[in-house]
């Protein structure tokens, strides 16, 4: 999370400078314009950068980016009301954080120096250095950042959609059903418990298992844990990418009897006899399937990218957007960035290692506005806080791309800590809130520098 030190100056100082610079020239021109008008009567086709998404990835680049640039030089298309701090819906869905501290309206992160466009994007026009909106209107720029997050595919599990929040079926994963996960563990009186964690990429790949610990714990302390099977069931291979955690996860997983299966996705949910159906996909059983019956089921639903960049001129092969591993721009369109879930970047996709990809983003893109060549390069950091019970947690850190720990504290972060996990539920939401959505957090490099870690 951090800009690569490879010139003179801080990448942070460079966008100061930078800032400074344009705020000049923001002023002279100010002078001998009209009083500024409200944003709807100021609202313009045309923008010197337009980002997509209003998420954590839009909003703490455009944050910087409307500060640096001045008013209504940033449109944010975004089409929700709300916006989520979605790593604490674990938190949520087991009862210790109420759903009310893991959102905030959407007017209140769109910077206020930028355009809210309150709209979804139809389609990508880069050889016009347009986007068309879903309402047919076209929106054009000099630069553009694509930060539009992961497609949820709910459909892809036949049944999921129209059982999802009913008769123990919940997820972790959406704003309507982590609630329900709450009350489900609450209300559960012992039998068959399923956990599910599909083969495609997803957003916060330890949330699967979070829940399952802390569920497990809650059924542990109410005496009911001896009436209780509990299974978890992978499309992957592992149990977490990262063999160091992942050693540790098992050794929980064993010492708690919870019952560990992989390449297995669930394909059905067949609400009338409450039972699970699973693909095999690996192993001696390849292409058969396994059905079982479940009391409680929390399931992880398939993602991939979003449709509308799927077909697009934007998207590799895959439908991620395609970018530069190292300085996120497009391998293509060079006046195009993205970050985030979005995008091809070969990491895990989550908050943290937004952080890290924002600012270097930032970097790379105000460089192109301002002269400045000095490229930036991610660092392939990111982080899964790994919550293993009410006040215990694997604080993972680690290189997305080369899979090596790259941990920020003087100590063995694979050990279940309650000092990790007091950070994970009370310190980290108050940076993302007040730090991270102003555009200020560039992740805990500072402090690996700090503690010798580095």
């Amino acid at each position: 999370m951090v800009f690569p030190s490879l010139t003179p100056l801080s990448s942070v100082a460079r966008i100061g400078v930078r800032s400074s610079a344009f705020q000049s020239r923001r002023f002279l021109a100010q002078a001998v314009s009209a009083t500024p008008k409200s944003q709807d009567q100021t609202k313009a086709s045309s923008y010197k950068v337009v980002v997509v998404g209003g998420g954590s990835a839009g909003i703490s680049v455009a944050s910087t980016l409307a500060e640096t640039l001045g008013d209504k030089a940033v449109a944010v298309i975004e089409p929700s009301d709300v916006h989520y701090y979605q790593p604490l819906w674990t938190f949520v869905g087991a009862g210790l954080k109420t759903f009310d501290e893991s959102k905030m309206p959407m007017s209140e992160v769109i910077p206020e120096k930028a355009q809210w466009i309150k709209d979804s994007v139809a389609s990508f026009s880069p050889n016009q250095n347009t986007v068309v909106l879903a309402n047919g209107e076209s929106i054009s720029y000099d630069y553009l950042v694509v930060a539009a997050g992961i497609q949820v595919n709910w459909g892809k599990i036949k049944n999921l959609p129209q059982t999802l929040g009913k008769n123990g079926v919940t997820s972790n994963y959406s704003s309507d059903s982590v609630e329900k996960t709450d009350e489900f563990i609450k209300a559960f009186k012992g039998g068959n418990a399923l956990f599910t964690m599909p083969s495609t990429p997803i957003k916060c790949a330890g949330a699967p298992q979070k829940i399952m610990y802390l569920a497990e714990e809650q059924w542990r302390k109410a005496g009911i844990r001896s009436q209780t099977d509990i299974k978890y069931f992978t499309g992957l291979g592992k149990i977490f990418a990262i063999d160091k955690y992942a050693n540790e996860l098992l050794k929980v997983c064993k010492s708690r009897n919870l019952n560990v299966n992989y390449f297995t996705d669930l394909a059905e949910i067949k609400p009338e006899s409450r039972e699970a159906v699973f693909n095999v996909l690996g192993g001696e059983a390849k292409g058969t399937q396994l059905t079982l019956p479940y009391d409680f089921l929390h399931v992880t639903p398939p993602m991939g990218a979003p449709d509308f960049i799927k077909g697009s001129p934007l998207a590799n092969g895959d439908g991620w957007v395609d970018i530069d591993k190292e300085t996120l721009r497009h391998n293509k369109f060079s006046n195009v960035y993205a970050l985030g879930d979005c995008s091809s970047l070969p990491t895990s996709k989550t908050a943290a290692a937004i952080t890290a990809q924002s600012a270097v983003l930032k970097n790379n893109l105000l460089g192109d506005i301002f002269g400045d060549k000095q490229v930036a390069k991610y660092d392939e950091y990111t982080s899964c806080p790994l919550i293993t019970g009410s006040e215990t947690l694997i604080l993972a850190e680690f290189s997305g791309y080369s899979g090596q720990p790259q941990e920020t504290f003087p100590f063995d972060q694979s050990k279940e800590r309650y000092s990790t996990y007091l950070l994970t539920k009370e310190i980290i939401p108050e940076i993302y809130w007040k730090y991270m959505m102003k555009g200020n957090w560039d992740g805990p490099a500072k402090f690996r520098k700090w503690f010798g870690t580095a």
